[in-house]
């Protein structure tokens, strides 16, 4: 399923993620969240509108939406554990790999590190004394903070990835499947394209927000996109409708 915002960030980058900034870990999942939702939103909007666009019934709309929500489910879920699953075997690789370096040669990883702190500006004294008490306290930490951004305990699961995802992709997907069924045939589709409207300039707004870049941009760029979309949906279920009936 496509955004029509900025892809998800993916989860456990470690450039992206300073060592223990749960903050940041936390922004990350709720920005995942919300463009999950954006996702329900958009992809289960533009299923139920284009098939409003060829018939009135609502038993065909309901069914098209439904299977939409559910296949969009799936996949965002199976996506998001393959992607973190394997961000997760990729994390622990490192950290054996580390612990091996680690255990094999001690002293060539104490001078690693040092060159990492010398490299950032401190005095070559200063970074062999902080080498030295970091490798003292807790050698391991060290090196995954300082060489990959890595924090152990914060390394992402794949199973409440998928679950995130899934749930997200839901709840943004509900809106407008009640959207186009609930109001009468007259008023479905500008109802459903309103609140769908609505709830896109909201979730681009609050994505905006999370990355900082600006919420002006962000539901412009949003808004015109799903009412782009909506309006192409539903004119290709009109035309095809039409022709098939």
């Amino acid at each position: 399923m496509t955004s029509t915002e900025d892809s998800t960030p993916e989860v456990g980058t470690h450039e992206d993620e300073p060592h223990g900034s749960g903050r940041a870990s936390k922004l990350n999942w709720l920005r995942a969240g919300v463009l999950g939702a954006n996702d329900g939103i958009v992809s289960v909007a533009g299923i139920v509108v284009g098939v409003a666009g060829a018939t009135s019934a609502r038993g065909p709309i309901f069914t098209a939406g439904i299977a939409g929500l559910v296949a969009g489910a799936v996949s965002m879920a199976l996506g998001e554990y393959v992607s973190v699953s394997s961000q997760r075997d990729s994390d622990h690789a490192v950290l054996a790999q580390e612990k091996r370096e680690l255990s094999n040669d001690p002293d060539a990883e104490l001078e690693e590190l040092a060159a990492i702190y010398q490299a950032k500006g401190i005095s070559e004294a200063t970074a062999r004394t902080v080498a030295e008490e970091l490798t003292a306290h807790d050698a391991l930490a060290a090196h995954l903070d300082a060489e990959l951004n890595l924090d152990p305990d914060d390394i992402a699961s794949p199973w409440q990835a998928a679950g995130a995802s899934a749930l997200s992709f839901t709840l943004g997907a509900v809106l407008p499947l009640l959207a186009i069924l609930l109001p009468p045939q007259t008023i479905r589709v500008p109802v459903t394209i309103v609140a769908v409207l609505v709830a896109l300039a909201v979730a681009g707004a609050s994505s905006a927000r999370i990355g900082g870049s600006s919420v002006r941009k962000a539901v412009l760029r949003i808004v015109v996109g799903g009412a782009a979309g909506l309006a192409f949906t539903y004119t290709v279920g009109h035309l095809f409708g039409t022709a098939i009936g």
